[in-house]
């Protein structure tokens, strides 16, 4: 596809707080990429984190358990290989990124999101309804994501929903429980969730959204792994608060982007 956005796109963006890339990573692309992080999931290499770590609904609920050691995410993606480093370092990407954040000063986050996600068959579970920026300090809640389908993403095995919108909107405390996720319980936020969109990708497609766009995903109910890199940026004038999870690691900046084919 085109680096260069439309109007209609950058205007949906600032709407909807997502984007879709149609056919951003070509055939041999993916399949490097599926190699080399199949290479890591099987014998599994760290750091990753375990269904069994975060206890989402149909999670194994100990390392112990039946399916304990099913992978959820492997973790620093960018150090993992060549070519999961040139993913988050494409140089499409940073060109779409400068049109949506305005700035062509564009960073690389290493302690967000920066990892390869996976739903296994059997042993997945469904993420609720939050923002990314819950756990991240930031001076401005102004980040992007970009999530890769290395496969067809449907809603049968986990693609993941989004609300709309909701980047924009100002949601109390009280709309959320003790982990920060929407509470359904609440009929202001029933309402909210029937408004919600699956965004089904097509094996290349790259999906960018805001950080305070609402999302979750259900279960893998198929027979086969979905497996899903995904990176975070800010802008350069946009710097993590020193001292916090965000600030573990040194940002890059995207001035390094090399196209990938």
């Amino acid at each position: 596809m085109s680096a260069q956005l439309k109007n209609e796109d950058l205007s949906a963006f600032a709407k909807d707080g997502y984007f879709v890339a149609r056919g951003f990573l070509s055939e041999r692309v993916r399949a490097k990429l599926k190699a080399s992080i199949q290479g890591d999931l099987e014998p599994l290499v760290g750091p990753a984190e375990l269904e069994a770590d975060v206890g989402y609904p149909g999670a194994p609920g100990h390392r112990s358990d039946l399916g304990g050691s099913t992978p959820r995410r492997l973790l620093h993606a960018y150090a993992r290989s060549d070519d999961l480093k040139a993913l988050a370092l494409h140089a499409e990407v940073a060109q779409i990124l400068s049109q949506l954040m305005g700035t062509n000063q564009v960073q690389l986050s290493q302690c967000h999101h920066n990892c390869v996600m996976t739903k296994h068959p059997g042993f997945s579970s469904a993420t609720l309804w939050h923002q990314d920026i819950r756990y991240w300090s930031f001076d401005r809640p102004e980040l992007i994501s970009v999530w890769y389908a290395l496969g067809d993403e449907l809603d049968k095995n986990g693609a993941l929903s989004v609300i709309p919108g909701t980047h924009v909107e100002d949601f109390g405390r009280g709309r959320l429980d003790r982990n920060l996720f929407l509470r359904p319980e609440l009929t202001e936020n029933q309402e909210l969730i029937k408004q919600a969109r699956v965004v089904e990708l097509a094996a290349g497609d790259a999906l960018f959204f805001h950080c305070r766009l609402f999302h979750a995903a259900g279960r893998n109910l198929t027979d086969q792994v979905k497996i899903s890199p995904v990176f975070t940026y800010h802008s350069q004038n946009n710097q993590p608060i020193p001292e916090t999870s965000s600030d573990r690691l040194p940002s890059i900046m995207l001035s390094n982007a090399a196209q990938i084919s």
